[in-house]
């Protein structure tokens, strides 16, 4: 008789199947077969906050073949993702399934491969209730906030809006980061650098930068100030006063976690945090190899460890010792410390094997496959490989007795782990209205500067001295990165939220892109006033970090789960009530516009939509005239005269169309640039519609 396992997805069925043989009946789940009803909160609150699960529609007809497949089969495997979600799809199905006379056990492995698969069944285990109940209690917390918040925002805002625990205080962040670069106030200042040679190198000029007069820091503040400094220099000799040489060791970092990966994906592929985990999902699934058929490429990518197994430990040291040779191998093994509350029964994110190369792998994968794939391969090597060791050189230059400048350059002695993966490399990044090139830090500068041959007490030749002028600059807008960088420092919600966070923010047009940044529309803005005003403590970033605290800890069993939520519902209850009373009703009302309805011709008005603003006849319903927002910038279709204006597709991407749809059936991804961002002059309109 054949046993039954239980997996979330086709695909993982299908590879594991192979895997397993004859003997086993492998079926999917596709996902959550029970969970909270979407028409009501489902969660009695007077009664300890006792769900109400049910099965919904869709997953019905999956439940009833799960049920066939599981009768009469004395032995079922749960083998959902290693995870908290995992673990809760494997208590509902082993509900659903339960029978006396059936042994239901979970099955659980970081990769989808056919000795960590075998190695899994031959070790079973019960379902862990713990996992199960910090699953629950998040489960009915955020369906608490955002079912209890969300019908207010709808009644005192529009319908269609959301409000959550974690997706809130993301929102927040970026709001008040946006309303800092709005009240920022730029300050002038200034910096002097000299461009020298010697007379050994006459060819080989270098950039010193004025650092001190004296022993006092300079600030130059304004034109004048270093006009009169640029004069008197002019005039002066310059020598080197003192070089300074330093060895510089760099280490590798760890393999990647869930929220690393999501950072690095953005900022050297330019990948968005939802797109990364997307890809990765389906590297994790496994793809095609060719004589190995199908195999998972990397282990479990929703991880915090930055452990790995001894296998894969020494699989890599070997590769490293093979194809680089011993120079390239630390003196042990290295090891990294996960943080705090990370599960160290899950792995950091690697390849299932060190042997399959990313060149090797590129024939099977798409290019995204492929980049994804490429990263997370080179992150893992460099990080059991030996030290760089760069040789760091600083020059002072001093002129007129007491004008100290200052020049820097870097040689690589060593390349260690740099041979395949260098931290530091320079990366083509999305770059923000509130970021440009002199934003670029310390390192990066340094990174691009050689110096000659250099002696001290050498005289130096002067061929210019460069003045120039700057402003300090805003902070930068937050992007994928740096919005998963902060919330997982402010201990915000879990890696594994980050990518469907910033999707909900982005799809309820609370934020918009902005080349890669994320900037908070207006209505993003009322709905933050309105929430922080009301409700504070949700909206609270250190609250809503000391309740992911207590989440974990009831994980690791320290606190009750039902406890948990009756210390939060009592306050929050209280902000409700007196919220549904005293919230001042922020009704978006319609806005007329100049613009005459061709069909009515009434003044046409804008109104906002589920994808943001539009312009609508106010005749509605009888006259149904909808027009969008145009951009400003001509078609550039010949003999079309039409305007670009922002829709969106059915999967909710933006994209520009031609105002003459269905005439002209123009469009493009990305708006040309303006006068303002092309600093050309004139708009940057390509001549020729994307293929």
């Amino acid at each position: 008789m054949k046993r039954l396992v239980i997996v979330e997805s086709p695909s993982k069925a299908k590879t594991i199947n192979k895997y397993l043989g004859k003997d086993y009946q492998v079926e999917a789940s596709f996902g959550h077969v029970r969970d909270l009803p979407k028409s009501k909160m489902g969660i009695e609150v007077s009664d300890s906050f006792k769900p109400t699960y049910i099965i919904p529609t869709k997953a019905r007809k999956v439940v009833s073949h799960l049920k066939k497949a599981a009768k009469g089969k004395k032995e079922v495997f749960l083998a959902p993702d290693p995870d908290r979600e995992g673990e809760a799809i494997s208590w509902h199905l082993a509900t659903i399934l339960e029978d006396e006379t059936r042994s239901i056990k979970r099955v659980e492995f970081n990769e989808i491969t056919k000795d960590a698969v075998r190695r899994a069944f031959d070790h079973p285990r019960e379902i862990n209730e713990k996992l199960v109940n910090a699953q629950q209690a998040r489960r009915i917390l955020d369906r608490i906030v955002g079912y209890e918040l969300s019908p207010l925002l709808w009644k005192k805002v529009r319908r269609g809006l959301s409000a959550g625990r974690v997706q809130s205080v993301a929102l927040r962040l970026i709001v008040d980061r946006e309303r800092e670069i709005k009240k920022f106030v730029p300050e002038e200042y200034w910096s002097l650098q000299a461009k020298l040679f010697t007379d050994r190198e006459k060819d080989k000029s270098f950039i010193a930068k004025l650092d001190r007069i004296g022993d006092k820091k300079i600030e130059l503040k304004a034109g004048d100030e270093t006009l009169k400094i640029k004069n008197l220099l002019e005039k002066s000799e310059f020598k080197i006063h003192s070089i300074d040489k330093k060895e510089r060791v760099r280490r590798p970092q760890a393999p990647y976690t869930t929220s690393k990966l999501q950072q690095e994906g953005f900022n050297r592929l330019n990948f968005p945090a939802a797109k990364t985990m997307k890809v990765a999902q389906g590297l994790y699934e496994g793809l095609d190899i060719g004589e190995e058929g199908t195999v998972g490429l990397i282990t479990y990518m929703r991880t915090d460890s930055v452990q790995v197994s001894k296998t894969a430990e020494e699989e890599v040291i070997k590769y490293i010792q093979e194809t680089f040779g011993k120079d390239f191998l630390p003196e042990s093994p290295r090891i990294y410390k996960s943080k705090k509350n990370a599960q160290e029964a899950h792995e950091a994110i690697r390849p299932t094997s060190v042997a399959r190369t990313p060149e090797l792998m590129q024939p099977y994968m798409d290019n995204d496959q492929f980049k994804l794939y490429d990263l997370i391969w080179r992150k893992f090597v460099a990080s059991q490989m030996a030290n760089a060791v760069d040789l760091v050189t600083s020059v002072d230059i001093v002129s007129a007795e007491e004008y100290f400048f200052k020049a820097s350059g870097t040689a690589n002695l060593f390349l260690g782990f740099g041979k395949v993966f260098e931290e530091r490399q320079m990366r083509r990044k999305r770059k923000t209205s509130a970021e440009s090139d002199e934003q670029k830090s310390e390192e990066e500068e340094e990174v691009e500067k050689v110096l000659p041959e250099l002696i001290e007490g050498d005289k130096l030749n002067l061929e210019e001295l460069i003045g120039t002028q700057h402003f300090t600059k805003p902070p930068a807008r937050f992007n994928d990165a740096s919005l998963v960088k902060a919330l997982e420092e402010d201990g915000i919600g879990r890696p594994s939220t980050y990518a469907p966070t910033i999707y909900t923010m982005l799809s309820r047009f609370y934020v918009q892109r902005k080349g890669g940044a994320l900037m908070p529309t207006d209505l993003g803005e009322i709905v933050i006033d309105l929430l922080v005003q009301h409700f504070p403590t949700v909206l609270n970033l250190e609250f809503t970090a000391k309740m992911e605290a207590e989440l974990d800890k009831i994980e690791e069993g320290e606190l009750e789960w039902v406890q948990v939520l009756k210390d939060f519902y009592p306050p929050f209850s209280v902000d409700l009530e007196k919220a549904k009373v005293e919230m001042q009703n922020m009704k978006i009302e319609p806005v007329e516009t100049d613009q005459i309805c061709e069909k009515c011709g009434k003044k046409m008005v804008i109104r906002w939509g589920r994808f943001g603003k539009f312009i609508a006849c106010p005749g509605f319903p009888e006259c149904r005239n909808t027009k969008a927002i145009s951009t400003g910038v001509k078609c550039p279709q010949e003999n079309c005269g039409g305007e670009l204006v922002k829709r969106k597709s059915r999967r909710g991407g933006p994209f520009y169309g031609c105002s003459n749809y269905p005439t002209c059936t123009y469009l493009i991804n990305q708006l040309p640039k303006t006068d303002e961002e092309s600093g050309e002059g004139k708009a940057a309109v390509p001549s020729n519609p994307p293929a």
